[in-house]
């Protein structure tokens, strides 16, 4: 008889062998070029992250843009724009695409820098050289001239908040003509040249009245252009009146400091405006970053009405029809990270494990049967109640920290109790290695999910990802879906998933889906 030790017949599918290794050296599976691209894409911020530097992740995503044709490029730039609200990624996915394909630059141009700001990172990352070239070429330049004329007068003059480069160093290296003397005048006047008053556009004449005589009435310009004034209560209460959803978000605590709730009438109208997110381009995480940076000299309504906002965030969370369990990591790498990385100056105080938190607490709000089961190195027992806000049951899962990495202990768990479930969601930076064996061998994870599936054969399997790393413990199959985000627009990419709605290729089938 042959030996059944070495023989024995295997149960459920066949697996893959792990093909890679993960950030500890652990058995993983390598995405796919295209798959690397838009996971990098969708959670990389070009900053320094538990395991990797800023300076790997560029080097990374530029070999990646070697591996891919340059349709994938300009999709994935407009996906991570449009559906996953980048800055930094997308901007340099665009540089990409000026040294290697100019006809889908052209396409992709308008879609992705869509503000001062996207203008300004494309600029600097061409002029760094990064993408192989530090000049323009006569295209880009065209393209960065017909977006300064597309702009009104009026918001060009609020994009010129913001340095390196300053939009009057933009204007140097571009030379536009301008087709009137107040925009002529306008050019000359962010470039520091003595104004033309008469010819000025009025939103700068005002500003400049208001510089001379700060008594009067408060021009309607970015805040950021008067702060270096000396405003009182009555001018930040004007600019509070006026201000656009994200600037009241960032900042409520200067609110409060310059007397602003003190106002008849500005709560209600603060608490309003945020309850009413519109088509601001909102992060739920961004609205737990103002409740937990929010002083107690935050009037009670305001700081509820950025719960009621983050429950209309997060409104297309889906109802999961089955049982569902929802594993989020609460390891030492997940707590010990910053969501969007470390940055001099820009490191988000809202971590990696905060983000999966929040997620795991915007799908209990829409599913409130389902399982939670947090893990680091084992499960760790934890009792929500879906009744709950949202914030509320993020800050408690956020509280558990630390430990290593393991993440086949939830379904571990449930083969353990011969659970029965039709979807398993894994929230984590997917860089297991408690569970680790080598040698060949497949994942745990995907040991633990093929046993979980012999029981439930229906059953999906989503992993989650918020950093930007191009590995994973899992593999794509028909049950099983690898997505990057931390977006709100991931919600919906597991509701697609669950309805059997998406492409073959899951993820990368979306981005595919995106017509230039």
């Amino acid at each position: 008889m042959a030996n059944q030790t070495l023989f024995q017949t295997l149960r459920g599918k066949l697996l893959r062998k792990a093909d890679a290794v993960n950030h500890e050296g652990a058995p993983a599976y390598a995405f796919t070029p295209r798959q690397a691209l838009a996971q990098y894409a969708t959670t990389g911020c070009l900053s320094h992250t538990f395991y990797a530097t800023a300076e790997a992740q560029l080097e990374k995503v530029l070999s990646l843009c070697e591996e891919v044709d340059s349709a994938f490029i300009a999709k994935t730039a407009v996906f991570s724009r449009e559906a996953g609200y980048m800055k930094d990624m997308p901007a340099l996915l665009c540089a990409v695409l000026a040294a290697k394909d100019a006809d889908l630059l052209q396409r992709v141009f308008p879609r992705v820098i869509d503000n001062g700001k996207m203008l300004r990172n494309f600029v600097q990352i061409m002029r760094s050289g990064v993408v192989g070239r530090k000049s323009f070429g006569s295209l880009s330049k065209r393209l960065i001239c017909d977006w300064l004329d597309r702009q009104s007068e009026a918001h060009l003059f609020e994009a010129s908040v913001g340095q390196s480069p300053s939009l009057a160093d933009v204007i140097k290296m571009v030379h536009p003509k301008p087709r009137t003397a107040s925009r002529e005048a306008l050019y000359g006047y962010l470039l520091g040249r003595a104004p033309q008053t008469e010819a000025l556009p009025q939103i700068v004449r005002d500003f400049e009245a208001f510089k001379t005589n700060p008594s009067g009435e408060v021009p309607e310009i970015p805040f950021q252009m008067l702060t270096a004034l000396n405003l009182g209560q009555r001018e930040w209460i004007a600019i509070a009146r006026r201000a656009p959803w994200q600037m009241t978000r960032m900042n409520l605590n200067t609110f409060a400091r310059h007397g602003v709730f003190a106002e008849k009438g500005m709560i209600e109208l603060i608490a309003n405006r945020l309850r009413e997110i519109g088509r601001a381009k909102v992060f739920p995480y961004q609205l737990m970053i103002a409740y937990k940076m929010a002083d107690e000299a935050i009037p009670r309504e305001v700081q509820n009405a950025l719960q009621d906002a983050m429950e209309v965030a997060i409104a297309n969370v889906p109802r999961i029809d089955g049982k569902v369990y929802v594993c989020p990591d609460v390891s030492g790498s997940m707590c010990d990270a910053a969501a969007t990385g470390q940055r001099k100056g820009a490191t988000s105080k809202v971590r990696c494990v905060d983000t999966a938190a929040l997620m795991t607490a915007a799908i209990l709000r829409q599913n409130p049967e389902a399982e939670i089961l947090p893990f680091e190195e084992c499960i760790v027992h934890v009792k929500l109640n879906p009744h709950d806000s949202v914030m509320t049951n993020a800050e408690k899962l956020a509280a558990m920290s630390g430990g290593g990495t393991n993440c086949s202990a939830p379904l571990k768990s449930l083969n353990a109790k011969r659970a029965t479930g039709d979807m398993v969601i894994l929230i984590s930076d997917n860089q297991s290695w408690v569970d680790a064996r080598f040698g060949g061998q497949s994942t745990a994870l995907m040991r633990e999910w093929n046993e979980f599936q012999q029981r439930n054969p229906a059953a999906k399997l989503v992993c989650l990802d918020i950093q930007p790393y191009a590995t994973s413990q899992s593999y794509d199959r028909t049950e099983v879906l690898n997505i990057g985000g931390f977006s709100d627009q991931v919600f919906q990419i597991i509701a697609d998933f669950a309805a059997n709605k998406l492409h073959p290729e899951h993820w990368v089938g979306l981005i595919e889906q995106v017509d230039l």
